[in-house]
């Protein structure tokens, strides 16, 4: 198959620090234009970070593209915090930087745990939104949640599940996650790092068709397993601090906006019946549903359909 093509890498033209209040401080870097048609990136996880190649969906001679690390992620300070770290801070945080940057309004891009972000954003501050680009969708209901960490998946990947829940003594079982999360953020550190790591592989292995070594290495690393594996797993015990069908019933307040709805359709992190839903109460949004793609945004029919919908974005918003 052929690659897609993405821009050529690319060095930001600015890098802020910009502190968003409960001791945390925000790494911000923007990208293209500072006169180009405004865009916000909003990585997934959360906690995952953001990675140079993510510059790479936004044509730079006609974007002003703004990308930044969540609160505890990334080079934003202090890695790994949890305190002050819900989705309304990061909501805030949205806008916090957009008018420390001086845009009015901006496109909003956001994959897996990026989309769950993303719809809450633009359902909060509708006026300050010019679209959206949304890849891997993520609502966070018990559903979703049931079938990464509950025991779903264990059907198409039994092996791998097996692995996952092997720190976890039997007995425990009928609840992995809280299970996990006891252990993550309990008071034995050797146990806790050692839960990160397989935590770690269980999230990258089941990120893209084919595991990414790359990605299996940062999950894992020891420096930045633990941090990650607190924080994705603080939302997702919380359910993102939503309720359960929060995005959805929100989706009135957004139907009016210009969307792209791209998932790929063997996605084991975020299974297209949850594009589908999102759809069918957005029938105003374009659906695309990738035929021979995963989770991930480095996959040829994946980048391919975000680059689709940028380019167009660029000539619809300039």
């Amino acid at each position: 198959m052929t690659e897609p093509r993405l821009y050529p890498p690319v060095e930001p033209y600015a890098t802020h620090r910009i502190a968003v209040g409960d001791g945390h401080e925000l790494h911000v870097e923007e990208v293209g234009r500072p006169d180009g048609v405004p865009v916000v990136f909003l990585h997934g996880g959360p906690g995952g970070g953001l990675v140079p190649a993510a510059r790479r969906f936004f044509d730079p001679l006609r974007y002003r593209a703004v990308l930044f690390d969540q609160r505890g992620a990334g080079r934003s300070t202090p890695f790994g915090e949890l305190r002050g770290n819900t989705t309304g801070h990061l909501v805030a945080d949205l806008e916090t930087i957009r008018e420390r940057l001086g845009i009015d309004r901006w496109l909003v891009f956001g994959g897996s745990w990026g989309v769950t972000l993303g719809l809450a954003y633009a359902q909060t501050h509708p006026e300050r939104v010019t679209g959206l680009v949304l890849r891997g969708v993520l609502l966070l209901r018990r559903s979703e949640r049931d079938w990464f960490y509950q025991g779903g998946l264990r059907h198409l990947q039994p092996d791998e599940w097996e692995r996952f829940v092997a720190p976890i003594p039997a007995a425990e079982r009928d609840d992995v996650l809280a299970a996990y999360h006891r252990r993550l953020h309990g008071p034995d550190e050797a146990q806790a790092r050692a839960c990160a790591v397989a935590w770690g592989r269980w999230e990258a292995v089941n990120s893209s068709l084919r595991p990414d070594p790359g990605v299996l290495a940062h999950f894992t690393a020891e420096e930045q397993a633990l941090p990650i594996a607190r924080i994705l797993s603080h939302y997702a015990v919380h359910g993102g601090f939503l309720g359960e069908t929060q995005l959805l019933d929100g989706v009135d307040r957004i139907r009016h906006l210009p969307a792209v709805i791209i998932n790929g359709r063997y996605d084991l992190c975020c299974p297209p019946v949850s594009a589908y839903d999102l759809a069918r109460r957005w029938p105003e949004a374009e659906l695309r549903i990738v035929p021979d793609a995963g989770h991930s945004a480095a996959e040829p029919g994946i980048a391919r359909e975000l680059l689709r919908a940028t380019d167009r974005f660029a000539g619809l918003l300039s």
